[in-house]
């Protein structure tokens, strides 16, 4: 496999300047590595075994250490559940299982965590997925019935004022509220950009029963996250609840095929488009969705807009600070989230039904198998973050 070559390909037509801030993450961390390059992870992914014989579960896709935060739901309370399903789509359960593994040796050596301790926690992860799914039955987590860090992580924002992270994002500008554009979080969208976004959310907000709480105030580019880096994405303000502190924020971000379809052999549903099966797998995956999530369009290309929150909502796990006690309980809760994500969706348009699920998760042998392969698979990714890294510092990604 020619890893350059693929790189390029997949990342061919995205915006230069944020295409570049991700290859310079990439170069940083073989897990950041990871988390930028999902498609090399499925192609090196053995589609055999328990990859393919594994009851079929509607799966987030891109599953690592990062993929699980709090957010806002809907409904308005607080959550920590997984929050990226850009790859989603219909797979083995085991799909998502290993990936989230191979994230945890991968982001060992970062996070402070001796080899030793990671395998625990790899083994840690199995067990508490494993049991979430013999019990059946989807629960969630919030800050009545998160424990440990995630407790202290939902305490917290329990106590934050919207209005703070509403000053944190925008400024004052010739005596109006815009967006700070700092090249960590936002860039500046040149004019045919912001007019585009414009009149959409104008012909958004006339369907709306509150027209006036969409009234755009500001549009920069957004700088979030490592695979989607250089998708065509936007920070919306808009005038929300009004001034000084009830501004909104809004994320549209394009949408496109999940990396893992050429991997499925599945037959998939005929979504409407792209977004339609983010939103859905997201709907389908959280407990409750987030805020203002739906699929729309502008023109032909399908978007996701959502409301936008702190993306520095995640446990922060730190192996020279937190007991080896700590980082498992917030890994034990990660491997339920996954579980009950797997459940809450069964039976819906070719997902195994959740008595399969109950059946497959009382087997021991596919979890030592997992644990194997996750050993593999780290050391092959270090090997391609390896290929990469001499190949960005020779100048093979430079535009």
């Amino acid at each position: 496999m020619d890893v350059v070559q693929q790189i390029r390909a997949f990342n061919a037509g995205r915006d230069p300047e944020r295409l570049a801030l991700k290859y310079a993450k990439m170069r940083s961390d073989p897990f950041v590595f990871l988390r930028g390059a999902c498609h090399l992870f499925y192609d090196r992914l053995p589609c055999k075994g328990l990859f393919k014989s594994a009851p079929l579960v509607w799966s987030c896709g891109d599953l690592h250490l990062e993929n699980f935060g709090s957010y806002k739901g809907d409904n308005r309370p607080v959550y920590f559940d997984m929050n990226d399903f850009d790859e989603g789509l219909l797979a083995p359960a085991t799909w998502d299982v290993v990936r989230m593994l191979t994230s945890l040796r991968l982001a060992a050596h970062s996070l402070g965590i001796k080899p030793g301790e990671t395998q625990e926690l790899c083994a840690t992860f199995l067990q508490a997925y494993g049991s979430a799914l013999a019990q059946g039955k989807a629960y969630w987590v919030d800050p009545r019935t998160a424990n440990g860090l995630v407790q202290d992580l939902l305490d917290g924002l329990g106590e934050r004022k919207r209005g703070d992270f509403i000053d944190s994002r925008t400024q004052l500008k010739d005596k109006k509220c815009v967006i700070k554009v700092d090249g960590q979080k936002a860039l500046p969208a040149g004019k045919t950009d912001r007019k585009k976004v414009e009149n959409f959310m104008a012909g958004f907000a006339k369907a709306q029963s509150d027209p006036g709480f969409f009234k755009v105030l500001d549009v920069a580019r957004r700088i979030a996250g490592t695979g989607s880096l250089g998708v065509e994405r936007y920070v919306i303000l808009v005038q929300g609840k009004g001034s000084p502190d009830g501004h909104y924020l809004l994320d549209l971000k394009a949408s496109f095929p999940s990396s893992l379809a050429r991997h499925a052999t599945v037959k998939q549903p005929k979504w409407k488009s792209e977004a339609h099966r983010i939103v859905e797998m997201q709907r389908r995956l959280q407990a409750v969705p987030m805020a203002f999530l739906q699929p729309v369009f502008i023109g032909r290309q399908a978007y996701v807009l959502r409301e936008l929150q702190p993306s520095e909502d995640r446990v922060s796990l730190d192996g020279a600070k937190q007991s080896q006690g700590d980082i498992k309980q917030v890994i034990a809760t990660m491997g339920r989230i996954v579980a009950w994500g797997q459940l809450r969706s069964a039976g819906r348009q070719g997902s195994a039904i959740a008595d399969e699920l109950m059946d497959y998760a009382q087997g021991k042998k596919w979890q030592s198998q997992l644990l194997e392969s996750t050993q593999d698979l780290a050391k092959q990714t270090m090997l391609d973050a390896a290929t990469f890294a001499s190949a960005y510092d020779e100048g093979a990604f430079q535009h």
